[in-house]
């Protein structure tokens, strides 16, 4: 990351273990500096969304703990609290399938994201959330369960709106949605950003699109962070391109494993 970005999240070398025997992750560090959208890209259980459950606190949930390294938030250590305190702290997680609370209405879910708001200003919040989401206003009074997914999805980041949160974490959020919606909320997300300053860490398999609106990005495999860069780095790096954005010239998706035999045969041939 730049030296002159402000780490507002630093995740320090950590290693995660699952029911005391299951390891998987394996020495994993990063930042997100205030004001800035990182991306966490990867395949289907590189580990991503056991990273954010490690910042949010969830992991405990899933008899998941930190067992080395440290969490930091403004330099304070946090992986240590439950989910309630990290929320107070200014962490929200918007978790990989939506999530919403079907039984409620739209406008009930998003009252229950404020609940640790003292500010009195929930209208003023709800007119933001509705200001990004104008769908969510035309569904305010029905049941978040009848919704189609691309409105959940939005509701679920609407609903974590609402508590004012220093940093989102976003999990999967083009899971099952159609390209021109996955367009639209990656859209909403980066004007949040620019607009509203929110700071957001976005674990994607759709590297293409998160890349779109990230400034830097971490590519994980197995559990560790084999590759990082700013957009253009890894965007236009042809090895990159090859092995993690698409496909290789068989049609065939390569790991980290292959991408640096790789590396040691171009050296060797040139």
């Amino acid at each position: 990351m730049s030296e002159s970005a402000r780490p507002l999240l630093a995740v320090n070398n950590i290693e995660v273990i699952y029911d005391h025997v299951i390891l998987v992750l394996k020495g994993v560090s990063l930042e997100v500096p205030e004001g800035g959208i990182v991306a966490l890209l990867g395949a289907n259980g590189a580990g991503k969304s056991t990273t954010l459950k490690a910042i949010s606190g969830l992991l405990r949930t899933e008899r998941g703990e930190v067992t080395k390294g440290s969490i930091e938030l403004f330099g304070g250590p946090i992986h240590k609290k439950d989910p309630a305190e990290v929320v107070t702290r200014g962490i929200v997680q918007v978790m990989e399938g939506r999530h919403v609370f079907e039984h409620l209405t739209v406008e009930e879910n998003l009252l229950a994201g404020a609940y640790t708001q003292r500010s009195g200003l929930l209208t003023q919040d709800l007119d933001l959330v509705y200001g990004y989401f104008p769908r969510l206003r035309e569904r305010r009074g029905g049941y978040a369960g009848y919704i189609s997914g691309g409105e959940q999805q939005m509701l679920a980041i609407g609903r974590a709106l609402m508590a004012h949160p220093k940093l989102m974490l976003l999990d999967e959020p083009s899971m099952g949605l159609a390209p021109m919606l996955v367009a639209e909320i990656f859209e909403i997300v980066s004007r949040l950003n620019r607009e509203e300053k929110l700071t957001v860490l976005l674990a994607e398999q759709n590297a293409a699109m998160a890349l779109r609106v990230a400034q830097h990005a971490y590519v994980m495999e197995n559990g560790r962070v084999v590759l990082d860069g700013d957009r253009a780095t890894i965007s236009e790096n042809e090895d990159i391109k090859e092995f993690y954005l698409g496909l290789s010239g068989v049609g065939q998706r390569k790991s980290y494993r292959d991408f640096k035999h790789y590396k040691r045969r171009k050296r060797w041939l040139s």
